[in-house]
Parts: C-alpha cells; structure tokens; sequence
C-alpha cells in the first residue's frame, strides 16, 4: 500500500520546503536563502514592494531591498527563464544549460519574435557590447514594424531577448529594474560555464531538485517547478527514477496519487508546527504560484486579477495571501505610497470557516508594522473596516 500522507502533514511539508514554516528571523545568508528556493521570481510590479524583495523578505525579515543587487554583482545568481523571469543560482548555470537551448527553439517558431534582427544584426549588437561594456534596451533605436499591438516590439528588443533566453547575452545588473545585458564570459563563471552535461545528467538533476523543492508531486507538478523540460521527459524521469508512491489527502478530504523521495516517512516524522504569527504573502510566491496545487493542499482558492478588467474582479488588482501557520485565513489589499510616506489597507476577506478574533488582528497590525518598516513608510491607513 503506498503511504499516506494526511492533509495536515502534506500542508506543513510544502510549508517546510518552501521555507516558510519556522520564524522569518535571525542571521540572514541570502545566497543560501535563494539556493534553498531554487530559484525568484522577478517581477516589475511595485503595489508595497516587487515580487523578487517580497519573497525574500517573506522567509527573512533582515532582507532590505539593497542587499538585491549582490547577489548580481558577486555573481551569487544569474537571470533566466523559469515559467517567468527568475534569478536562479550561478551553481545551477551547468543543469541550465538545455534551458538556454529549448527557449531558444521556442522563440525560433514563435510569432512573437517575428520581426526580430537577422544574424548579421544581432552579431552587431554583441560586438557592441563587448566594445562599449553592458547595455540595455535604451542604447538601441531601431524602430518596430508592427501595428502597435503590445507584442510589437522593436527588432532590437526581440533580438536582445532572444540571445538572452539562448544564453547568448547574459543580465549583469539592472537599474532602476532595466536589465543590463553583457556577454556571457563576463558574468558567468568560468569553471561553470565551461561544464557540460548530457541533457539526460541535466534533466535527472532538474527533477531531482524539483523533488527537494516540493516534497511530494505528480508528474505534472514536477515538470511545473522549472518548466524547464518537455512533460513527456518528466513522466519518463519519473517511470525510471526510484521515487516512491504516495497517496495525499486533499483540503475536501479526497485523495491523490503522487510521487515522494524514500525517505518520504522520515521527512514527515520530523514536520513541527509551524510559526503561528501572521504573514502577508506575496502573489508571485513559490508557495502560491501553483494555484491548483495551492487550492488542493489548502483550499484556498486564490487567483491574481490585475489583468482582469476591474468591473469583473472579485477581489482586487493586486490581492495578498494571508498565511497563519498552516492554514491561508485571507487576502488583503494594500498598497505603499512611498513618496507619501504611507500604506494604505483597502480591502480585508477573511476566508470562509475562519474566524477572525482580537488576537488575530494584534497579528496583522503587527505584520503591517513590519511591511511598512520595510518599504520605508510611516503611516497605516486603513481606507476599510476590520472584521470583528
């Protein structure tokens, strides 16, 4: 009989694995804190902070935004491709490798690079930098052909993505959040961009670590974490590898087939109940990313609505997870005015079956003080009622 692994036990494992189960506290090593996730989502937005410094805030509360840049100019991390743009770490660059190609096949027969710059530009655009030293979309002018959708993009921005999803350019630093690009013998290690893999060393390592990174996972969830490989290749990892089967209890009771490492019962022994203070999750964090698994593991039915016209919202533009120990209680909407000085909460739901009591909201305003301590403001506003 496989085992069976109870709901409460699966929710405090990817609680675990996604480093958020013990105190946001304590001595911060933060290349370490990204080797353990795996890897960061970046992204542009900033309603309190962007995504990349929330995360890492989320599991440390020493982070400040500054420190980001580090981990570019000690090349602690390089800049790719996950299922979205991540810093991932430099160590990684070696299994990476096959990424750098499948992306580039993808953009190869893909309409949206279809006005890119043929070799002999895009051989000018390197030549350039190695003369002139890193450089950004803002020191090429060639003008877009396109009709002025959103995908028509400027040929020298289609060729600057794509020789940097093909590895051949590589971010350095960004400024002001625009990525600098350089060639890739100026950021990437020697010893590690000179190694090379078979792809089948590269994906057993991929899937490996994706194991690590989700305690226990279905095929599908495997080839999810990095969206680095083909599902057809995880399932046949998957058929070949010595991963034992389990059964996990769902939030509605029901159960699902998965996959878990052999020591599986060892790992589930050594689960604690995690830290009970109150934390507000960023949207784009690895523990909420995967709204399917998020919804099964702990019922919380979580979807991000800024691209979905504001008379059809349910919630919000940009809606935060509420996390209390194992259980997600609710979602707010707040937003930082950093030049303002303040943070505005403007809408809290409390979850269904939750309920709300003083100490919970002791919690949040406690969490909220730290949030704001963060971003650098002063005053919490709270433009809506507080549950009773």
């Amino acid at each position: 009989m496989p085992f069976e692994i109870n709901n409460l036990n699966a929710r405090r494992l990817w609680l675990n694995v996604n480093a958020l189960s013990g105190s946001p506290t304590g001595p911060l090593d933060l290349p370490a804190l990204v080797r353990e996730l795996g890897f960061v989502q970046l992204d542009t937005i900033q309603v309190v902070a962007r995504a990349h410094h929330h995360i890492l805030w989320s599991r440390n509360q020493n982070y400040r935004e500054p420190m980001f840049d580090n981990l570019y100019n000690e090349r602690h991390v390089f800049e790719h491709f996950t299922h979205d743009a991540s810093i991932i770490p430099m160590g990684f660059l070696p299994m990476w490798k096959r990424q750098f190609q499948r992306k580039a096949q993808q953009i190869e027969q893909s309409s949206w690079f279809s006005n890119i710059l043929d070799t002999k530009e895009r051989a000018k655009i390197v030549a350039r930098i190695r003369d002139e030293g890193a450089l950004s979309t803002h020191a090429f002018d060639s003008k877009s052909n396109g009709s002025g959708k959103m995908w028509a993009r400027p040929p020298h921005k289609q060729a600057l993505d794509y020789m940097w999803y093909a590895g051949q350019l590589a971010t350095c630093y960004r400024e002001n959040f625009v990525k600098y690009y350089n060639i890739p013998e100026r950021v990437f290690p020697k010893d590690l961009n000179g190694q090379s893999h078979d792809d089948n060393v590269q994906i057993d390592w991929l899937c490996q670590q994706a194991m690590n990174r989700l305690g226990i996972a279905t095929a599908k969830e495997i080839n999810r974490f990095w969206e680095a490989m083909e599902i057809k290749e995880t399932r046949e990892w998957v058929e070949g590898s010595d991963l034992v089967n389990v059964r996990v209890q769902s939030s509605d009771g029901n159960w699902t087939d998965a996959f878990a490492k052999s020591d599986i019962e060892h790992q589930i022994t050594k689960l604690t109940t995690p830290n009970l203070r109150m934390r507000i999750i960023n949207p784009f964090d690895p523990a909420t990313r995967d709204r399917e698994r998020l919804k099964r593991l702990f019922g919380f039915d979580y979807k991000i609505e800024m691209f979905v016209p504001a008379a059809k919202r349910k919630w919000g533009y940009y809606v935060y997870p509420i996390l209390q120990g194992d259980q997600f209680i609710g979602r707010i909407e707040v937003k930082a005015e950093r030049a303002k000085d303040k943070m505005t909460i403007h809408n809290l739901w409390v979850e269904g079956g939750v309920k709300w009591s003083k100490s919970r909201s002791e919690k949040l305003n406690t969490e909220l003080d730290r949030m704001a301590r963060f971003v650098g403001v002063t005053d919490i506003i709270w433009n809506c009622s507080v549950p009773d």
